[in-house]
């Protein structure tokens, strides 16, 4: 039987749309696929057999892969448990600190504004006897330190909170929340699914126990991550929520994806060495756009104003359908009007709701992603046909 053809999108045939959309996803750069193509034929050895050459190149990749991704948040490479991406990282964070620690409690704090990942498995944490927390946050979507100082109690056995919100882009105080929780001797876990790389981050400094990063937010292939695992001052034990080889310390089992943690560490090698020239230019275009934008009088910036990803631009509009603005730019732009784990579901973001939106106004938000191919004339035309979108809409 031969391979079925999949059926076109209406709009395959047509132009194909400028690209903002970022912090669902990234393409893959060019250097990355060049690093990796050697690892899927040629080198293409499990990583866990050690008896002989094919297998020796891929676990030397795979080590010096583990150096780099650790390097750039000051981990040592024994830290670096390599998963299946954010979400995996994320679970295995939560659910192996709950399984691990649940003697010395059963009470968990976590944020209204995280990510589905990190929401869902404490719902079914709560669902075994867990009790969670969700902190509120102010309408700029940053929680009040104050009221996690407060949530905080002798049964807390963790934190979790993201570093940088993957719709409204919002940077939390990371290392203020770190020293809170250090101070009080509890576990403090972050999502930085969508800050590695494009933020300076420092395990050490900003007292992170356990970290979640993945690598197609930055230009490297789906289907890879990491969980960042402390390993002194304190040690941290998780327990595994997959077994079978024992790779990854016991904590991860299944065989590497050589080809794919190549990937990842190329991304990262290439993001940081990039990053302030990087970032320097997505705010340049995410300041273009948001000017261009604020000529709206029905237009509202969502997160706070600069204490957020250089290229994240999320905005809503009063008194628009959001369906017929979607359906208006999706031949000139490809965005998001919030995460892309839950774009198909027809109930509203929960972030935006978490600001205080109401369901009319979370449902007329556009997430808009700048990333590094993009150009301040992509920019212009999508400001051009937003502006005359939402005019036409009015």
């Amino acid at each position: 039987m031969g391979i079925v053809a999949l059926p076109r999108h209406r709009y395959f045939s047509m132009q194909r749309p400028i690209y903002l959309d970022c912090h669902a996803t990234t393409p893959v750069d060019e250097r990355v696929l060049q690093a990796m193509l050697p690892y899927f034929r040629e080198s293409f050895g499990n990583p866990a057999s050690v008896g002989h050459l094919y297998g020796w190149e891929a676990e030397a990749a795979v080590k010096l892969a583990r150096e780099a991704i650790a390097t750039s948040i000051n981990a040592t490479p024994e830290e670096i448990i390599f998963t299946s991406g954010a979400t995996e990282a994320n679970n295995l964070a939560i659910k192996g600190v709950a399984e691990s620690y649940h003697s010395k409690g059963r009470h968990i704090v976590t944020v209204q504004t995280e990510h589905r990942a990190v929401l869902d498995p404490c719902a079914y944490l709560q669902s075994l006897g867990f009790e969670i927390t969700y902190l509120p946050v102010k309408s700029d979507g940053l929680i009040d330190l104050q009221e996690l100082e407060s949530a905080i109690r002798p049964d807390t056995i963790l934190v979790s909170v993201m570093a940088a919100n993957n719709e409204i882009g919002v940077l939390q105080p990371i290392a203020d929340i770190g020293q809170i929780c250090r101070d009080r001797q509890v576990l403090f876990h972050s999502d930085a699914a969508q800050a590695i790389a494009k933020i300076p981050l420092d395990v050490n400094a900003m007292q992170i126990d356990l970290m979640s990063l993945t690598a197609h937010k930055i230009y490297g292939a789906k289907g890879i991550g990491a969980l960042y695992v402390r390993r002194r001052n304190p040690r941290i034990n998780i327990a595994p929520q997959l077994h079978g080889g024992g790779q990854e310390r016991g904590m991860r089992s299944g065989t590497l994806y050589t080809p794919q943690i190549v990937g990842f560490a190329k991304a990262v090698e290439i993001a940081i060495a990039s990053q302030s020239e990087e970032q320097q230019q997505a705010l340049k275009l995410r300041q273009h756009l948001w000017n261009r934008l604020s000529e709206l009088d029905n237009i509202r910036l969502n997160g706070h104003p600069t204490q957020r990803l250089a290229g994240n631009l999320n905005v809503s509009f009063t008194n628009i359908n959001g369906a017929a603005l979607m359906l208006a730019l999706q031949p000139i732009v490809a965005i998001s009007s919030g995460s892309a784990c839950t774009s198909a579901k027809t109930t509203p973001s929960h972030v935006l709701i978490s600001l205080g939106h109401s369901k009319e106004l979370a449902y007329a938000s556009i997430r808009f992603g700048i990333g590094r191919f993009n150009t301040l004339d992509q920019i212009a035309t999508v400001a051009d046909h937003v502006l005359a979108s939402v005019r036409s809409l009015n």
